[in-house]
């Protein structure tokens, strides 16, 4: 054998031993690799519950390359289970039918059954995302929409996660609403979904919508949807989308944060131009203030996060019906709910907060009472 031959063995050996080392590592590191706890649908679009597909202990392959990845501003918390809240901007919240707490906040899925906070994005190895809208529709299911990852249902055991990989019209989901048939509204950052329980049907501008940038979802006593998008409102009577303005004020309603219809059936507009009351008929303006969330307690009473124009603080504020009481300036006020006890619950830039009539009750870091 000469030189060349023989060192020519050598590489060849030295190849196949780089080989196997490295083959070795490959099937060491796909061993370790953590799988997101996520139940997630491997059948038809929108597949209803009882033919998604489950893999063992609730655990889904990792996603392909055409899913979204995890979102870089998702806000890592130290503990799982704290006694206290969220330190992030919390978008949303809800109180169950049986009576538990549950925040959308820039730190996932947060619960709180009275006495302490879990982190349901941490707990349950859900993907990391912000978490911007939830909704709890008429089987008690909880619907909880993201930015950038879809939105998950929770039936109370597992979760599932739906995207546009299910025909969801967009990623970010913004609003949601149950209507009175039973399908499921979302509001996106690329159109409407309606979800009738097994598929998702979407409406964007070209089925009329001013935007497919839609903030807030409702529904009035006559069964119109309504929306609020970034450039107009609309609703949609079951056959089309029509484009609601108020040519006479000028008013065109951009920037539209958040729609209701309240019990007398009114429907209120919040926005960049302020609150406006529509009764039917006529709309009535009150332009003082931007206004981006409106909740109506049992009362009838209204309550607002609204942005003073001349001090850019947030206010929450309550109207009767014919006075605007201001209740607290020095906290940004997001979504708005009452309890079952009465208290007054809303997000807030730095977590969230309670209001019992007297107190403000936060639970950031150490509970504080002002």
């Amino acid at each position: 054998m000469n030189c060349y031959s023989f060192f020519s063995a050598i590489q060849i050996i030295s190849l196949l031993l780089v080989l196997i080392f490295f083959t070795s590592c490959s099937r060491q590191n796909t061993a370790d690799e953590p799988k997101d706890k996520v139940t997630e649908t491997t059948k038809t679009p929108g597949a209803p519950k009882d033919t998604v597909s489950e893999t063992k202990n609730n655990t889904a392959a990792r996603p392909d390359v055409n899913e979204p990845v995890d979102d870089p501003s998702f806000e890592m918390t130290r503990d799982t289970i704290s006694a206290y809240g969220p330190h992030s901007i919390t978008r949303s919240v809800l109180q169950d039918r049986n009576g538990n707490y549950w925040f959308a906040t820039w730190e996932g899925i947060m619960h709180y059954d009275g006495k302490l906070f879990t982190n349901f994005t941490l707990k349950e190895g859900l993907r990391h995302f912000r978490i911007f809208s939830i909704l709890e529709d008429v089987s008690g299911d909880l619907w909880f929409g993201t930015i950038g990852g879809g939105v998950y249902r929770y039936d109370g055991k597992s979760f599932t996660l739906f995207t546009t990989k299910e025909n969801l019209a967009g990623n970010s989901v913004f609003c949601m609403l149950a209507d009175k048939n039973g399908n499921i509204w979302f509001g996106t950052d690329s159109g409407v979904s309606r979800y009738d329980g097994k598929t998702f049907t979407n409406f964007r501008t070209q089925e009329g919508l001013s935007s497919n940038f839609v903030s807030t979802i409702a529904q009035d006593k006559t069964g119109k949807i309504w929306f609020g998008t970034n450039s107009g409102v609309n609703f949609y009577d079951g056959k089309s989308i029509t484009h609601f303005t108020n040519k006479k004020e000028g008013l065109f309603f951009l920037n539209v944060r958040s729609i209701i219809a309240d019990k007398t059936g009114n429907i209120w507009i919040a926005g960049q131009e302020g609150l406006s009351r529509y009764d039917g008929e006529s709309l009535t303006n009150f332009p003082e203030n931007l206004t981006s969330s409106i909740f109506e307690d049992k009362a009838g009473n209204l309550w607002l996060g609204e942005s003073n124009v001349y001090s850019n603080n947030m206010i929450l504020s309550k109207y009767d019906g014919k006075y605007f009481t201001k209740i607290t300036e020095d906290q940004q006020v997001f979504g708005i709910i009452r309890d079952k006890s009465g208290n007054i619950w809303f997000g807030t830039a730095n977590g969230v907060c309670r209001y019992d009539g007297k107190f403000f009750t936060k639970f950031t870091g150490k509970e504080t009472k002002q």
